[in-house]
């Protein structure tokens, strides 16, 4: 498969209709074959990802995240969740979110849907749309796969705050995603540390005891030696073996429901 991909910053429209920024990146060959050659599955189209970035913001990072996936055959949006804070200074964005209390979980929700209807009016494009989040992108995931209809599989990265104390609750993030656990829609893959601290193994437990509750269709995996961030190459919490064992359980996991 040809593996030229592009990638660039885009406007689209998000929660209420807002015109919101993004980074985009898409292959430029063919795409993975797929069985069928109907709109609904074009031959050698791509399946969409919408990465959600993590609670730093939309950061040189993440984008890189999106050039990986476009390499492996899908086209990847992140939505900046930050932009309204400031839309020319994502560090400023990500402080003015922290300080206010985090992304209200309503306009995460319009932003995420938003990026779906981009990622599936683009040519090629085979419908399937997969969520991947870190942290509290994470939970985002989590919560939009237990909210939008039409998400084909989704991937829960150490999300912290999937279940949330009473006094984290607050208007605008006023229900733990764990109690929406009835409604998820998709196939769901999480990939933990197990020294992490947010989500800790007990929320991991808890969170799997609901998913079996429910009789869902999810992997876990937990990752010794490993906490917070493991995937982050930029940081010291960066662990090699982890990173790259769950990275291969991505792309494992879209291929079964993104093609």
């Amino acid at each position: 498969m040809y593996e030229g991909i592009i990638a660039e910053p885009i406007k689209f429209r998000g929660h209420n209709g807002d015109v919101i920024g993004g980074y985009l990146s898409r292959p430029l060959g063919a795409g993975p074959s797929l069985e069928c050659n109907t709109i609904e599955g074009r031959k050698g189209s791509h399946g969409g990802v919408v990465v959600v970035h993590h609670a730093p913001g939309y950061d040189e990072a993440t984008r890189e995240i999106t050039h990986k996936l476009a390499v492996h055959g899908y086209a990847a949006l992140c939505p900046n969740l930050h932009y309204r804070e400031n839309p020319d200074d994502p560090e400023a964005a990500a402080a003015a979110v922290r300080a206010a209390g985090g992304v209200p979980d309503d306009r995460c929700i319009g932003d995420v849907e938003g990026a779906i209807w981009h990622l599936r009016s683009l040519v090629p494009s085979n419908g399937k749309i997969g969520l991947i989040g870190y942290c509290s992108g994470g939970r985002q995931v989590y919560l939009a796969a237990c909210t939008l209809p039409g998400i084909d599989a989704a991937v829960d990265c150490y999300g912290g705050g999937v279940v949330m104390a009473p006094d984290r609750i607050s208007p605008r993030q006023p229900v733990p995603p764990i109690d929406l656990t009835a409604n998820l829609g998709c196939p769901l893959l999480g990939l933990f540390g197990a020294e992490d601290r947010n989500p800790s193994p007990d929320d991991v437990k808890r969170t799997e005891e609901e998913l079996k509750r429910f009789g869902k269709t999810y992997e876990f995996y937990s990752y010794e030696n490993a906490g917070h961030s493991f995937f982050s190459v930029d940081r010291p919490a960066y662990r090699q073996a982890a990173a790259i064992d769950g990275w291969q359980k991505v792309f494992d996991w879209f291929a079964r429901y993104l093609r």
